[in-house]
């Protein structure tokens, strides 16, 4: 299959064809993976033995890339084959990257594989000659994509030949928060010395042909006025002042329904865990789930905040095995309001204004049969209450609007994931005209494949400009419309502002790189480049005294909610480098066992059992795994205080805890615990 590209894609890939390491910044919509698969094509045409890995952040990219693009054109002179974490070809990966010429795969694959100690399953970066990364503005401080090319320009520094060459594609690098011209041009420099870029490419002979290919955009703030009467936060707020009271505790702030106020009690937890204190963290716990509460009053309706609140004490009846006096107060202060709190949430007269207004937008735009959109909203859990909004609108059902929630394949406590399957349903529904509004999450901005949209609508988002610019970007159809739904004065309003100003200092960052001496250029590549490699060493240095610190038999773990003393690190081990087990014989006494976990995902030698919880106290802990047909309990960090000779401190992370933990032996564990040998 022949591949045309435009003049201005001609433009960009001209040092790419030369074989030199560029990053190329097109807009969403002008033709990136394209110019990508043109690179591929040459690149394999003009050498013998040429091996492409194109690596995708976000599992549907990876069959997406693979039949839209590279597929048709480079098939079947080339062997293409897309590898993800959704099939059983990533066990095999070292083989298949061995007897293919274009791999497509999530960057986790391949890094998993550069750091496999298993020869069979091994991989290095020399047996590839290309490498193209998609959304490369990630590629940066702890992102997948960036301790990939770490390994790279190290070795690339330690003058290892036959590394392949590397393109990026990106629609906006951002500016890392920059508020400031010289910021902005350090975090380009960054991120292009992170790519080992020689240049960053965009359009200028032929600019007027990419404007007229990329439509402009009409920005629209729709701004609703402040809510007037608010009876249900208030009451909320009431409830929150009342645990206050009962935790005696006046140095946490009670500025409520705020990220400021979560921070304080997300401190206040780890606080009452590190002390011992159930009844600090225990009424911290709740005191976040009343503001989560709040802030889903602030951008859906009060019944939708209800019944999350409801939900949490539901969830919390089911799984306390023992109640004591603080539980107690707890639930009776929720029990006792309840029924004002579910009067006050059918009360239509005290709804969120900015629902009003987003449904005069969703009739104004609608209005034409033939329009298509987008309403991005944060939470998967904000996605599915604006879809029983739209639903239950006897007005928006006689618009004809027929939406459907797309959010991301992650798991979360709070909703259920959707599969890849299940997102690449959605989609091919959305291109048939079958559903014609999309209610999504991020999952939506970036890369996939959306049909050209002409109604992009922004509700209730706090987000940075590559998150605006990714947004506005699938606002394809011609005349689209772009609206920002937001309170008059509100943090939304304000950071869209701050975005368009970032947006406007990234550019200017750019050219600025662009326009530098090649000279200059190199100088400051390698030094951020040089930077980088010290820091990592430094990092790994320290890391490895960390992990000497302690023995593991002085470090203990406790249940986070009752303060059970439960194991050493003595009794774990670590299984492909990052489930922690417990191997000890007796710990089962302390756990038990519950439901049974479900993923799509499966993998080589494990499978997923049920979860496991404190015996006593019902605490999560972590999860059951059935590693080669014997089950083990895995463990989560967060769920549990560790004590230290230092003190006591709960970890968010395995590799943060300080002491060595041993790998996982097979044979040794079923001697131990299984088979009488």
């Amino acid at each position: 299959m022949q591949i045309d590209l435009r003049d201005y894609q001609w433009e960009v890939v001209q040092p790419a064809l030369r074989g030199e390491n560029i990053i190329i910044w097109l807009p969403t919509g002008a033709g990136k993976t394209r110019a990508a698969v043109f690179v591929a094509r040459h690149h394999l045409d003009s050498r013998r033995q040429g091996k492409v890995a194109v690596l995708v952040n976000k599992v549907p990219l990876v069959n997406q890339h693979y039949e839209q693009e590279f597929k048709p054109s480079l098939t079947p002179r080339y062997k293409v084959i897309p590898v993800s974490g959704d099939t059983e070809l990533k066990e095999q990966f070292a083989y298949i990257v061995r007897k293919n010429d274009v791999i497509i795969c999530t960057a986790q694959i391949l890094q998993n594989s550069l750091i496999c100690t298993e020869e069979e399953k091994h991989v290095e970066l020399t047996e590839f000659s290309l490498l193209i990364i998609d959304e490369c503005h990630h590629t940066q401080k702890n992102g997948v994509y960036n301790k990939i090319m770490a390994r790279y320009i190290e070795a690339k520094h330690n003058n290892v030949s036959n590394l392949p060459q590397v393109l990026g594609l990106t629609a906006s690098p951002g500016t890392d928060g920059a508020n400031t011209f010289d910021r902005a041009v350090n975090h380009i420099l960054q991120i292009c010395a992170n790519m080992d870029a020689q240049f960053i490419m965009s359009s200028t002979k032929c600019k007027p042909q990419l404007d007229a290919v990329v439509p402009q955009v009409v920005k629209n703030y729709d701004v609703t006025e402040e809510r007037k009467q608010d009876p249900f936060g208030d009451k909320i707020k009431a409830m929150m002042s009342r645990i206050h009271s009962y935790l005696s505790d006046s140095s946490i702030s009670r500025n409520f329904g705020t990220q400021i106020y979560e921070q304080a009690v997300v401190e206040l937890e780890k606080t009452g865990a590190i002390e011992s204190n159930r009844v600090k963290r225990v009424c911290a716990l709740h005191l976040r789930k009343y503001n989560d509460t709040l802030l889903i009053n602030d951008t859906v309706q009060m019944i939708d905040a209800l019944h999350f609140l409801g939900g949490f004490y539901e969830n919390e009846e089911k799984t306390k095995a023992v109640l004591d006096q603080t539980d107690r107060f707890l639930f009776k202060l929720f029990n006792d309001n309840i029924e004002e709190l579910f009067l006050l949430a059918h009360n239509k007269d005290y709804e969120n204004p900015k629902l009003d207004r987003l449904e005069n937008i969703l009739l104004e735009q609608f209005k034409n049969p033939n329009s298509q959109g987008i309403l991005f909203t944060k939470t998967r859990q904000s996605t599915h209450a604006l879809f029983g909004w739209i639903m239950k609108s006897e007005q928006l059902m006689a618009a004809k609007i027929r939406p459907r929630s797309l959010t991301g394949a992650g798991i979360s406590s709070q909703t259920k994931h959707m599969t890849q399957q299940e997102q690449q349903e959605v989609i091919q529904k959305f291109r048939t005209g079958e559903i014609n509004l999309l209610i999504a999450t991020s999952v939506a901005e970036e890369g996939l494949d959306i049909k050209a949209c002409n109604i992009i609508i922004r509700y209730g988002l706090i987000t940075n400009e590559i998150s605006m610019v990714q947004a506005r970007g699938r606002a394809r159809a011609e005349n689209s419309v772009y609206s920002v739904v937001a309170e008059k004065g509100g943090k939304e309003l304000r950071r869209e502002f701050v975005n368009e100003f970032r947006e406007g200092l990234m550019k200017r960052a750019i050219e600025h790189v662009q326009s530098m001496s090649p000279r200059n250029y190199q100088i400051k590549i390698r030094e951020l480049q040089m930077e980088g490699i010290i820091s990592q060493k430094m990092n790994d240095l320290k890391q490895g005294t960390t992990r000497m610190e302690n023995l593991p038999e002085d470090v203990r773990f406790y249940c986070r909610n009752c303060n059970e003393a439960v194991c050493h690190a003595s009794d774990l081990r670590i299984i492909e480098g990052m489930h922690h087990v417990n191997v000890n014989p007796n710990f089962d006494i302390y756990y038990k066992v519950f439901g049974k976990i479900n993923l799509p995902r499966k993998f080589e030698d494990w499978e997923l059992g049920g979860r496991i919880a404190c015996r006593q106290c019902g605490q999560n802990w972590g999860m059951q795994m059935i590693y080669k047909k014997v089950p083990i309990p895995s463990l989560s960090i967060k769920n549990f205080v560790v004590e230290l000779p230092s003190g006591r401190r709960p970890f968010k992370q395995w590799k943060s805890v300080p002491c060595q933990i041993q790998d996982f032996n097979y044979t040794e564990y079923c001697k131990n615990n299984i088979l009488d040998i």
